[in-house]
This record gives structure tokens, C-alpha cells and sequence, in this order.
């Protein structure tokens, strides 16, 4: 049977999703799971999680909780990375207050953005090892990578790497449920191609038995009928580009220069933007995560899981069985997307078999959308390479081209932006040639 190693497996919410999965499937109840952690309160809880999710799938996996990377790696078929190098306290506070000192702001900052820029320069290294780790102990395993910032992290891990790796994020195969539901149709008959990059792809094809759906969204939002507070930023780019992003109007509203401006706070309340919104989330996770140590300390049980709509366990289960399905997965731009970079990370359809991950080619972009994923990965780009290199002079060049930073900052503030943020990181970070 397949062994399944989750790498940061303290992240108990998230693996809970993944053991539920996973031992939803009959072909996958009796895989050996593994539990890797640094910390081993949060393992020791994920371990008492673990027999539980079993328990109410009545499924008898083998599971293993351990604090050895190597002893959680050693022959395994399928490593998950899910880890947050620096956790929220010190590394996410740092990302999000001292820019705040230079009047740049931001609401999620994960993904692109200064905040995007340093959680990938400590990331990469820590992932990497793993990595390595994993040419030694399991060459032939498959890395699922859902750390962000996604793109970034998996075109280095596949850049640098001789490891079988995808991303996975959660965004795409949900982000248009709400507007299908919006015009009246089930969003499980709805046929979709999405292409991009993570969390700026697009809905390229949205019908419903073959119906285009992009005519009857716009007519409900023209109306007045469908203006859901929390998506402003979206639908606006919606009727601008005549594509519907597949992440978040909060996110997307630190990917550009539009929408967050320290001289207009009107229009963080026109478009109802959520300065600061990721470290609420964190805080909010870090309650959850005591509720379910307490439940699980008094011998609380799950009951009535269901299996999700996440990508990892459907792509395992493939790949074991030979029982295709079709995700949307970050790899490498080889000949996929015609009018972005070759190299870059892209997202794309991908069909999944026993024989492997096979991106499917999308061909050319409308040009604005590639044009704005261009932006993006110019970023990422110079990011990637200065972790990969060591070179600091990368790290300016990133937060001088990201759309938000310069947009708001000058030069000589960039400049020394990037010298604080180091300065802050210390040892979370390696040490960069000047």
C-alpha cells in the first residue's frame, strides 16, 4: 500500500482534510501515513487527529508521528508539503508591520508583494531540503506543494529539484461556484478551462451544457442583482477584462496598482478591500487549532466527514489506480502557454494516470491576460533566482518591479525596505552575497 508523508503535519486542519480524504477512498484505507512536525505539541495532536479521522472512516491505515524528516520520507510514495517557515509570530507580523512603517499595506500578502517576496526567500531554502532529502530516501515519490507562495515554490522546487512536483491550490476548482448559484445552475454540471498563473488564472471557458455563462453573470451584475460585498474587486475586473480571476478579490487587490493607495482610502471602501486580513485569519486559525486539541484531548470523534473538493488525494488516487482525473496544477511553462515565459510556473489543466502528472497545452492567453501575468512573474522570477543564487541585488529588483510596492514607494524606500526587512528576518533567512 502507498505511504503518504505530510510534511508540517501540525497544520491539523488542513491535514484532517487530507487523512479524510485520503481514507475516503477503499483503494487508500490502508496506506501508511506519516506525520512529520517540528513541534511536537501540534504533531502529537495531528497523531490524536489521525486515529480519529481513521476511526470514523472505520479504516485501518498505519500511522506514524514523527519529529525525524528522514524517518517520515524513508520510502515514501507521495510527500505533501504544508508547512509556514517562521510561523505567523515572528515572520508573518514582520511581513505585514514594517512595511506598514513606509505606508504599504496589505491584506493577505502570501503570495506576491513584499510580504509574497520574503515568505518565498525563507520558504525556498527550508523546502529545498526536503526536497532533498527526498532524492536520497524516495527518488521516485511525488511532492504535492501547496506552500505559498505557490508559484514561486514550486518553480524552484522543479527548477532545482530532481523530485516529481506539482502545486496544488484550492482556488480554482471552487472560485466560480458562487457565480454559477448567482444565475441559477449547478456549479458540479459546469464545464470550465482555467489557465494563468496561481491566483491570477482565468476562467478562459465557463458554460453550462454548453451554454456560455459569462453573458448571463454579466447581465446579473449589470443589473444590480449579483454585487456580493466581499467580491467588489473581482467583478470590477471581470467587466474590464471579460474574465473571471480564480483567487480572491482580497488577494487580487495586492497583485496590481489599482486598488490599495495610501493617498485613497475611498477606494479601500468603495471596493471593501481587508487591509491586514491574513493576520486575523492566522489568529482566528490558531483558536481553531486550540478548540481541536481540547476536543480531541476530551476524546471528541468526527462524525460525518465527506470527502473535499482538494486536488492532493484525488491526484494519489490516480496515480495508484489508474482511474484518471483532470486537476489544475502549477508546473513549469514548457511549451503549455505560448505567451508567457518558458520556464515560469504556469497553471494549467493537468490529467493525472498511473503514468504520471501530464500538463495539458493551453496554447496563447488573450493577450491583456498575459500580459498582466507578466507583471506577476516578474517578480517571481527575480524572487526564485535570488533564492536559488544568493544574490541580494534579485531581492531589490523584485520588490522594485512587484505592481503594489511600486506603485506606492519610491526607490530609495524600496531600498531600504528590503535592508529592514533582512535586517528583521535574521536568521530565517540565509545570507545573500551583496
Amino acid at each position: 500500500m502507498a505511504k503518504i508523508t505530510l510534511i508540517g503535519a501540525g497544520s491539523v486542519i488542513f491535514a484532517k482534510t487530507l487523512i479524510s480524504d485520503c481514507l475516503s477512498f477503499p483503494e487508500l484505507k490502508d496506506s501508511t501515513i506519516a506525520l512529520f512536525d517540528i513541534d511536537e505539541e501540534r504533531l502529537r495532536v495531528s497523531e490524536k487527529m489521525a486515529h480519529q479521522v481513521a476511526k470514523a472512516w472505520k479504516a485501518n491505515p498505519q500511522i506514524i508521528a514523527t519529529l525525524d524528516a528522514r524517518e517520515a520520507l524513508e520510502k515514501t510514495d507521495y510527500a505533501v508539503s504544508m508547512i509556514q517557515v517562521g510561523g505567523y509570530h515572528p515572520c508573518t507580523v514582520t511581513d505585514f508591520e514594517i512595511p506598514k512603517k513606509y505606508g504599504l499595506r496589505q491584506t493577505i500578502g502570501d503570495t506576491l508583494g513584499i510580504g509574497g517576496i520574503f515568505r518565498a526567500l525563507r520558504s525556498i531554502p527550508v523546502l529545498l531540503d526536503y526536497a532533498r532529502l527526498m532524492e536520497d530516501v524516495c527518488p521516485n515519490a511525488t511532492l504535492l506543494n501547496y506552500v505559498n507562495p505557490l508559484a514561486m515554490n514550486t518553480w524552484a522546487l522543479m527548477e532545482a529539484a530532481n523530485i516529481r512536483t506539482i502545486g496544488l491550490c484550492h482556488s480554482v476548482q471552487v472560485s466560480h461556484h458562487h457565480l454559477c448559484e448567482a444565475v441559477g445552475v449547478n456549479p458540479e454540471e459546469v464545464d470550465y478551462i482555467c489557465a494563468g498563473i496561481n491566483h491570477m488564472a482565468f476562467y478562459l471557458r465557463l458554460e453550462h451544457k454548453g451554454e456560455d455563462l459569462y453573458p448571463r453573470i454579466l447581465e446579473k451584475v449589470r443589473r444590480g442583482e449579483y454585487l456580493p460585498e466581499w467580491d467588489r474587486v473581482r467583478l470590477d475586473m471581470l467587466f474590464r477584462l471579460g474574465y473571471y480571476i480564480t483567487e480572491s478579490s482580497e488577494h487580487f487587490s495586492e497583485y496590481n496598482p489599482w486598488f490599495i493607495k495610501r493617498d485613497r482610502p475611498d477606494l479601500i471602501e468603495r471596493y471593501n478591500i481587508p487591509l491586514d486580513e491574513y493576520p486575523r485569519r492566522c489568529e482566528e486559525q490558531e483558536r481553531w487549532w486550540a478548540s481541536m486539541a481540547e476536543d480531541l484531548a476530551a476524546g471528541k470523534s468526527f462524525e460525518e466527514l465527506s470527502r473535499s473538493q482538494d486536488y492532493g488525494v484525488q491526484i494519489i488516487h490516480a496515480l495508484e489506480t489508474d482511474e484518471k482525473v483532470l486537476v489544475h496544477g502549477n508546473v513549469l511553462n514548457q511549451g503549455l502557454i505560448d505567451n508567457l515565459p518558458e520556464g515560469c510556473c504556469v497553471e494549467v489543466p493537468c490529467v493525472i494516470d498511473k503514468n504520471g502528472i501530464h500538463p495539458q497545452k493551453v496554447g496563447a492567453l488573450p493577450v491583456h491576460l498575459a500580459a498582466m501575468n507578466r507583471t506577476n512573474i516578474n517578480v517571481q522570477e527575480l524572487t526564485v533566482k535570488a533564492a536559488l543564487t544568493g544574490k541580494k541585488e534579485h531581492i531589490y529588483h523584485a520588490a522594485m518591479l512587484d505592481p503594489h510596492t511600486g506603485a506606492e514607494l519610491s526607490l530609495e524606500e524600496i531600498w531600504s525596505l528590503v535592508d529592514e526587512m533582512i535586517e528583521a528576518h535574521g536568521d530565517w533567512l540565509p545570507r545573500f552575497a551583496e
